[in-house]
């Protein structure tokens, strides 16, 4: 006998999809405001070097950015990192940056021109320092770095404040005790892999590109940075009490560190802009972050720990009138 299939009316379909279209439309009132024009005009975004994350993020952004507002321009410009990214943004040089908290508080400390009207939009994720040599080098702790060839980050990067801090913590003077080398991410792994440096030091969120590059053609391994060496960090200056003893885990590069975790230093990393920038569009950029974070987190893992409960903690940077406007708006 063939089966009989109970007759759907038109009636009960029309309000099927009615139901579906006022549920979506719930859903998009809370990832874009219902019925509101979005932003135009053109804004300018500093990231980072080529194969470290802040680049990466800065391209996934742009695109996500580009379907919530189509007719907003976004300029990635290339930096050396956290510190110059800062004085572009204070500076009316870039609208928007990802900077680290460290190199933020330092600029506010060195007196930095507008550091007044530094803001922030929201807290990402943390960088670990991550202090790479080859796996069958001699080295095993940063004091034996000493009148070494090391790569300490490109001037005005938050690699190069973060590297000199460690090393004179450790009582290595980094002008005279080693080679210093001006590598970032960029070229520190292939010179590391060519024999031309005997370490290098790198600031950014887990995993960096460049390093998951360099693990498939080349052995290396991570230094610890010792938790005793945090309070030598604290004491140096108040820029340093941004940073935290922590564990890099061991799901960060499986097949480097082999099951097992390395001691070492995070802080955090701000998206940050200046006073001045239009509330209504840094409102619908702050959106867009908190929004778009399980899509870029695909491509980038660090993004998957924008969270918006505690990206409203912008510190040392008070927050933008229009990332304030947004966290209130959601807010249960």
């Amino acid at each position: 006998m063939p089966k009989v299939f109970p007759r759907v009316g038109r009636r009960r379909v029309v309000q099927g999809a009615a139901a579906t279209v006022v549920a979506l439309g719930l859903l998009m009132w809370w990832l874009l405001p219902l019925g509101e024009a979005p932003p135009t005009g053109t804004i300018t975004f500093s990231t980072g070097t080529l194969r470290g994350v802040y680049q990466e993020y800065g391209e996934r952004l742009r695109t996500e950015l580009s379907h919530d507002m189509p007719g907003l321009k976004v300029n990635l410009v290339q930096s050396a990192g956290s510190y110059e990214n800062v004085q572009r943004v204070a500076t009316g040089r870039a609208d928007f940056t990802i900077a680290a908290a460290d190199a933020v508080e330092t600029y506010k400390l060195h007196g930095g021109r507008n550091a007044d009207r530094m803001r922030g939009v929201a807290r990402l994720y943390d960088d670990y320092v991550q202090l790479v040599v080859a796996r069958d080098s001699g080295i095993t702790s940063v004091t034996q770095l000493r009148h070494k060839r090391v790569a300490i980050g490109l001037p005005d990067s938050g690699v190069r404040l973060i590297a000199g801090r460690v090393l004179r913590a450790a009582g290595i003077d980094p002008a005279k005790d080693i080679t210093p080398i001006a590598d970032g991410i960029d070229t520190g792994p292939d010179r590391l892999r060519r024999g031309r440096i005997d370490a290098f030091f790198w600031s950014g969120g887990l995993p960096t590109k460049g390093l998951l590059d360099l693990a498939g053609k080349f052995g290396f391994r991570f230094v610890p940075i010792d938790s005793a060496l945090v309070g030598k960090l604290h004491s140096e200056s108040e820029a340093a009490h941004y940073y935290r003893a922590t564990n890099m885990p061991e799901s960060a590069y499986p097949s480097v560190q082999r099951g097992t975790t390395v001691a070492t230093i995070a802080v955090s990393n701000l998206l940050m802009t200046r006073e001045d920038m239009d509330p209504r569009l840094t409102e619908w950029v702050t959106r867009t972050v908190i929004k778009s974070r399980d899509d870029i987190g695909a491509h980038v893992h660090s993004a998957q720990l924008v969270d918006l409960r505690t990206a409203i903690y912008t510190d040392p940077l008070p927050l933008q009138e229009g990332a304030r406007r947004y966290y209130r708006s959601v807010k249960p």
